[in-house]
């Protein structure tokens, strides 16, 4: 049995540039701005154009800081499954599940932690922080309301 659909995309609509930054908090500035003055902003679209990817190298990763890294998140995960299994118990014994769990998830997250860092054998010896950066961000508005938004960029 074949089941037919008919789906179809929305209508991409025309739209003009407006304005041009060289960073994002200029664009959304300006877009703050026009939301402000009450104008529609479900009409403007912020664009990034010449996106790249920019990896920001935070530091130096030794065993040890892998494994004190295995240890945090690790912590907060014993602490958030301590919470679930202390919703049963009731006193004293609830303190004692989540500091229990918390010790518990730091010793293997710091156990994870060292042997993901050791099995890598150098080839990653650093710790970053990866982001996407555009060259320029454009205000886009639809073409219908382009008249209207032009005095925000005078």
């Amino acid at each position: 049995m074949e089941i037919e659909q008919n789906v179809t995309a929305p209508a991409a609509t025309e739209s003009s540039v407006l304005a041009s930054f060289p960073d994002y908090a200029d664009a959304q500035r300006l877009v703050d701005r026009m939301s402000d003055d009450g104008f529609p902003v479900e009409s403007v679209r912020i664009v990034g154009e010449g996106v790249r990817t920019v990896e920001q190298v935070t530091g130096r990763m030794t065993r040890g800081r892998a494994a004190a890294a295995g240890a945090a998140s690790g912590a907060w995960f014993g602490v958030f499954i301590g919470l679930l299994f202390g919703l049963f118990t009731a006193g004293a014994a609830w303190v004692w599940m989540l500091l229990i769990s918390l010790v518990i998830g730091a010793f293997w997250g710091a156990v994870f932690g060292f042997v993901a860092h050791w099995s890598t054998r150098g080839r990653r010896d650093f710790s970053s922080v990866m982001t996407l950066q555009a060259r320029r961000y454009e205000v886009h508005v639809d073409r219908a309301q382009a008249a209207q938004a032009a005095k925000y960029v005078l």
